[in-house]
């Protein structure tokens, strides 16, 4: 039975990215005609005050909610969500420590949002009497806009995580910063997000900016990932497949297996959070109903290209995407091979919260230790590590006591600073 479970769970992750191949695939014949139109949609794209996460996700709860919309100097148009301030309205907006939250890849700001307000981490830190700040990595629902650029064009998914670090995490800091008065800011990262940070400060681009980060399942090596599925994905190069067969954009989120989905869910007799499993690992602490609320929103798309360079990820080392030509690794490079992200560069009077799980199926145990041994020079009193032996990927932006688990000891070391 157990195995039989397995294997219905893995079938259902994998019917949205093969439904959405082919739908992607409708997408570029449509793209001649979608471009005639080419301003309009970039207006029609450009995120509104009058709609979007604020309306449907905050401000149904009660809470104050901004959207704002950030250009990075590539020309992506990212979609940002601001909570200045508690649902109790204390505290002046522009006084209370700036929170910049990312999420991981597949997802969006939503992430942070999924729980019910007493226990999402968003809302738990406005509560606390911070001035939180969404983003939302470019290609996603709230950031497909670009200056020149449609999302029909294939050229607007020529990017991987290279470009998140050097493009829109800097442009979301920096836009944080300055809306608040020149502040320093904490960063939160989950997954990729952390990903995205650690390389970042490897290149010290941002650091000026900061007073911390905390990071949720740390990505900074892949050689020991245990996700079934992931692991398969990227040992026999499904996402180089997909790019070569000529699909840019990669949208694990097909409509119609969607509602499919939900409604397997909703039988009584079906218990969905192994839905995740196969992918996450074993997440301890998922509320059943939980898995319908993330449908409702995720997964979102990223680029092939992103997802080739996490798959080259699994030898171990943090490198710049390969173009495993020579001759183009040379153009853009300079040398024969990508350059690698030095973690061992980070400032060691970063202060720094990790927290990872011995049932997470991507940010493995012992690819976690081996970012840690990086940080054995870090400053005793800068660096604080939790492990939580139960947790998988999923419990840290869903589990329904994540709030007393990780939330409450992350807070209490923002307030050390």
């Amino acid at each position: 039975m157990e195995v039989a479970s397995r294997v219905t769970c893995i079938t259902l992750i994998i019917l949205p990215v093969l439904f959405c191949g082919s739908a992607a695939g409708n997408r570029k014949a449509l793209y001649s005609v979608k471009a005639q139109d080419h301003g309009a949609e970039m207006a029609a794209m450009a995120p509104s005050s009058g709609e979007g996460i604020c309306k449907s996700m905050v401000e149904t709860h009660g809470y104050e909610c901004e959207e704002h919309a950030v250009t990075t100097k590539d020309g992506y148009i990212l979609g940002m969500q601001r909570i200045p301030v508690g649902w109790s309205g204390g505290g002046t907006p522009g006084t209370r420590p700036p929170v910049l939250l990312q999420h991981g890849l597949l997802m969006d700001s939503i992430t942070w949002l999924l729980l019910p307000p007493e226990q999402s981490l968003a809302f738990v830190l406005s509560d606390n009497g911070y001035d939180v700040w969404l983003a939302n990595s470019r290609g996603t629902k709230y950031s497909r806009g670009h200056t020149s650029l449609s999302h029909y064009d294939p050229a607007y998914w020529n990017w991987s995580w290279d470009e998140l670090v050097a493009y829109d995490l800097p442009a979301t800091i920096q836009y944080v910063h300055d809306q608040t008065g020149g502040q320093k800011l904490h960063y939160v990262g989950h997954s990729q997000g952390t990903l995205m940070a650690l390389a970042a400060f490897s290149k010290v681009e941002v650091l000026n900016m900061l007073r911390s980060a905390a990071l949720l399942c740390p990505i900074a090596y892949l050689g020991q990932m245990t996700s079934p599925l992931a692991r398969n994905a990227a040992d026999n190069f499904i996402a180089e497949a997909v790019y070569w067969l000529g699909l840019d954009e990669f949208d694990p989120r097909g409509e119609a297996v969607v509602k499919l989905l939900k409604d397997i869910c909703s039988k009584p007799d079906v218990d969905c959070t192994n839905l995740l499993t196969s992918f996450t690992g074993q997440n301890c602490c998922l509320n059943s109903s939980i898995v319908n609320i993330f449908l409702d929103h995720e997964p979102q798309p990223s680029s092939t290209k992103n997802m080739i360079h996490l798959a080259q990820s699994k030898e171990g080392n943090i490198k710049m995407y390969d173009y495993v030509d020579l001759i183009e690794n040379m153009k853009h490079y300079g040398q024969l091979s990508p350059p690698a992200y030095n973690m061992t560069s980070i400032p060691n009077d970063l202060p720094l919260f990790v927290s990872y799980g011995g049932e997470d199926a991507l940010a493995d145990v012992d690819d976690v230790k081996l970012f840690l041994g990086s940080l054995e020079d870090h400053d005793g009193d800068k660096l604080v590590v939790q492990y939580r032996e139960d947790y998988a990927h999923a419990d840290y932006v869903m589990a329904e006591n994540a709030k007393q688990d990780v939330y409450d000891p992350l807070i209490a070391f923002f307030r050390l600073l």
